[in-house]
């Protein structure tokens, strides 16, 4: 059977922990549902369809979105349906939302001055990222998507890295049949016999949950937040279904 270990909102985590936002930290520790939540305060429509609209928009402001690029996006034209000027929406909810979360608009700035200043930002994990501004219509520009989207792409990267060596370890020593296919993104992905999903899948969430400790031991840094991850069982990735505890 094949096992699924998806660590849960593992971009949003890393932005709250590099930019040490304490509203965004805050509903991360208390559990909030962040995407429904915002779907409220910022308007974002109803229901699930509301709900991911407002996931979506949150990702891609992680990663340098703009309300030109929403206002043309034909999966929020829902949203701003109607709407005399979409653009302008899109810079309210956008504003809106630095806002609330003026840590992670305080934090995107700093990438920028940082960048200006040394050409590179280096990450917790030590890994470091160079950048250079290019000549564009009439003017130098700096990569600001690229800016605000390495540092979290990467350092998500070394968390889930961190996961996988530890389930090798756990896994490893538990002598349990396993076999690493390895990792999807911010997923760990295992095959075993099917008596053994229960035991493996227990072993897998521990690892998640250590990587925190592991961060200080491996990157001399120390993780304020806690990981936590879902888990899916399936013959094949097709079938998958969540497991119940």
């Amino acid at each position: 059977m094949l096992i699924n270990c998806d660590v849960k909102g593992l971009e949003v985590v890393v932005a709250a922990e590099l930019s040490n936002d304490p509203i965004l930290k805050q509903e991360i520790i208390n559990k909030v549902d962040i995407h429904d939540t915002n779907r409220t305060t910022f308007g974002l429509g109803e229901g699930k369809p509301g709900r991911l609209v407002a996931k979506i928009f949150k990702f891609r402001l992680i990663y340098g979105g703009s309300a030109y690029s929403y206002s043309v996006d034909p999966d929020f034209s829902g949203v701003d349906t109607g709407r005399i000027k979409p653009t302008k929406f899109w810079q309210d909810v956008i504003d809106k939302y630095y806002t609330k979360y003026q840590g992670i608009k305080q934090w995107h700035d700093q990438l920028l001055l940082t960048v200006k200043k040394d050409g590179y930002i280096t990450i917790p994990s030590g890994r470091f990222y160079s950048f250079e501004p290019t000549f564009k219509y009439g003017e130098w520009q700096w990569p600001l998507t690229t800016i605000k989207n390495y540092p979290v792409q990467g350092f998500g990267t070394d968390l889930v890295m961190l996961a996988r060596i530890e389930a090798k370890r756990l896994l490893d020593a538990s002598g349990l049949v396993y076999k690493m296919i390895g990792t999807i993104h911010d997923s760990i992905v295992v095959d075993t016999p099917s008596e053994n999903v229960m035991p493996v899948a227990k072993l897998l969430k521990q690892a998640v949950e250590d990587v925190p400790k592991l961060c200080q031991q491996y990157f001399g840094y120390s993780f304020s937040l806690p990981l936590t991850c879902e888990i899916q069982v399936g013959s094949n990735k097709l079938d998958m279904k969540e497991l119940v505890w």
